[in-house]
C-alpha cells in the first residue's frame, strides 16, 4: 500500500479539528508540506507535549508526506515561545538529517488557524471558503503526523493524547483508548470543585458540555484533544447559552459600529470579504428582507465567517455576539439557497501583523488568566473496562458497523468501514466484546463475566 492507502486503512483523521479525512489531503500533490504546532487556542497542551516527547517520530512521518506529496518545502509552524519544543524538534531534524523548516509564529490568536498560517508561512492567502491546497499547501496537525507515524509502522488509530486543565489539581496529560468515558478523564486530572461544566477542546472554539447528561455521556473521539473543567457560573457558559432572541434585541439597542469585529477579524486581514459589522447593522431588519438579492447583499459576507469567535469574546466593546449572529446568518444562507460569490485571489491586507490578537490579553478578557502558564509535564496512561466508539468522529458519512453485539474484537481490529465517499474507518480501542450496537456507535466492554 501506499501512503494513502495506509493512512486510510489506519482511520486518520485530523487530530488537532473538525476530523477531515486524512486520506483525502494525501490524495494531492503541493508545493508546500506545513506542519500545524502552534497550538491555536490557550490551556491546550496537546501539540507541546507530542513535539517535546515524540519530536524523532514527527519529523520521521514530516519526511514521509513531503516526499509523497512530492513538496519543495516542509516546514513546521509553531509559536516561537515553544523553545523547549522548538529545540526537540531542531535535535530530531538534525539527527535525520532532513529537509524539514522550522517556522517561528507569534504568541497570537488564532495561529493555528490553518489559512492564517499558510499565509504566515507562505505570504499566500487562501481563496474564501477554500482550502491550503487552493495555493499549494497541504496542512496536517501535528498530532495527525504522529498517528501517520503509527500508520507507517502498521498501528491504526485506536488511542488519543489529550490534556485537561482548567479546575483541576494540575495540569495533565492524558494516553487513552479512543471511545474512554470523559468522565474517567476528568476523575484522573483530580478535580479540585464539584459544580463544573466542562469545554471540549479550547475556550474559544470547542464544545460546551453543561449538564450532567451530556458530561456523562461525552467520549474521547479522535480529535478530542482538551478538556477545559470550570465552574458553572463562569462567563463562557453564560456567553455560549445566550439565545438568539437574545443577541437580536442586544445588537438592535448596542451595537455602535465602531468596527472592531471587522478590523480583528482573522479572515478579513487574509483578504476576505468579511465585515460583521455590517451584518450586525443590518440584524434588526433581517426577518423581513424577502428579496434573496438584498439578503446577500446585506449578509452575504457572513459565509466568510470561521466561527474563531474574537469578534464576539476579543473585539467587541459591547459584549455583543457578531459569530452567533454569522453562524445563523449562515443557516438562513443555506436554507434560502444563496451561493455568495468567492474571492478566488485574496490579498492579506498592509496591516496583517499588526492587528494579531495577543493570547495573553485574550486570555485575560475570558477570565481564564489563573490557569494560564500552567503546564502539563506528566502523562498518564489510562485502561478502562469499557469505552463506546462513534461512528462518525470525522467530517462526512458515519463509518458503516461491521460487528454484532456478542463479537470478540481485538484491539486494533476494524469495527466499522469507511462508507462511500468522504468517511473514515473506526477501529477498536480496546481487546473485549461488543456489547451494544446503537446509530451512533459501539459499546466495547473487556469485562470478564
Amino acid at each position: 500500500m501506499n501512503l494513502t492507502e495506509l493512512v486510510k486503512a489506519s482511520g486518520i483523521v485530523g487530530a488537532g479539528g473538525a476530523g477531515f479525512p486524512t486520506h483525502v489531503k494525501l490524495n494531492a500533490k503541493a508545493e508546500c508540506f506545513v506542519v500545524n504546532a502552534a497550538e491555536c487556542e490557550p490551556l491546550i497542551e496537546t501539540d507541546k507535549y507530542l513535539c517535546r516527547t515524540y519530536a524523532p517520530q514527527i519529523i520521521a512521518a514530516v519526511v514521509a508526506v513531503a516526499a509523497h506529496l512530492e513538496a519543495k518545502r516542509a516546514v513546521i509552524a509553531l509559536k516561537g515561545k515553544y523553545k523547549a519544543e522548538i529545540a526537540a524538534l531542531s535535535d530530531a531534524i538534525k539527527l535525520a538529517d532532513a529537509p524539514v523548516e522550522i517556522f517561528e509564529m507569534g504568541t497570537f490568536y488564532p495561529a493555528g488557524d490553518e489559512q492564517t498560517m499558510v499565509q504566515q508561512v507562505t505570504g499566500r492567502s487562501v481563496p474564501e471558503r477554500g482550502l491550503p491546497l487552493d495555493v499549494g499547501c497541504v496542512v496536517d496537525n501535528v498530532g495527525t503526523l504522529l498517528n501517520i507515524f503509527d500508520a507507517i509502522q502498521g498501528r491504526p488509530v485506536v488511542d488519543k493524547f489529550l490534556s485537561v486543565v482548567g479546575e483541576v489539581k494540575a495540569p495533565i496529560m492524558l494516553h487513552v483508548p479512543v471511545g474512554t468515558a470523559i468522565t474517567e478523564c476528568v476523575k484522573a486530572a483530580e478535580p479540585t470543585i464539584t459544580d463544573y461544566a466542562l469545554i471540549l477542546g479550547g475556550p474559544m472554539m470547542g464544545k460546551v458540555l453543561l449538564s450532567q447528561a451530556d458530561i456523562d455521556a461525552a467520549v474521547v473521539t479522535k480529535t478530542t484533544g482538551n478538556i477545559i473543567v470550570l465552574p458553572k457560573d463562569h462567563y463562557l457558559f453564560h456567553r455560549a447559552t445566550l439565545p438568539m432572541e437574545a443577541i437580536r434585541h442586544q445588537t438592535r439597542s448596542a451595537c455602535i459600529q465602531c468596527r472592531m469585529c471587522t478590523d480583528l477579524c482573522p479572515r478579513y486581514l487574509i483578504g476576505h470579504q468579511i465585515r460583521p459589522n455590517l451584518v450586525m447593522r443590518n440584524l434588526w431588519r433581517e426577518p423581513g428582507i424577502e428579496d434573496n438579492g438584498e439578503y446577500e447583499r446585506c449578509f452575504g459576507d457572513a459565509a466568510n465567517c470561521c466561527d474563531c469567535g474574537i469578534c464576539e469574546m476579543f473585539a467587541c466593546p459591547m459584549g455583543l455576539s457578531p459569530r452567533k449572529v454569522n453562524q445563523y446568518i449562515k443557516g438562513q444562507l443555506r436554507q434560502r439557497g444563496i451561493q455568495v460569490p468567492r474571492n478566488m485571489e485574496p490579498q492579506a491586507r498592509s496591516f496583517v501583523d499588526q492587528r494579531h490578537t495577543p493570547t495573553d490579553r485574550l486570555v485575560a478578557r475570558l477570565g481564564l488568566s489563573a490557569y494560564y502558564g500552567l503546564h502539563a509535564h506528566e502523562c498518564r496512561e489510562l485502561s478502562p473496562n469499557e469505552v463506546f466508539i462513534p461512528f462518525s468522529q470525522h467530517i462526512g458519512k458515519p463509518a458503516n458497523m461491521v460487528k454484532a453485539v456478542g463479537d470478540y474484537v481485538e484491539r486494533g481490529e476494524i469495527l466499522a468501514e469507511a462508507a462511500e465517499g468522504l468517511s473514515a474507518n473506526v477501529h477498536a480501542s480496546i481487546t473485549g466484546v461488543v456489547v451494544e450496537v446503537t446509530d451512533k456507535g459501539a459499546r466495547i466492554s473487556s469485562r470478564k463475566e
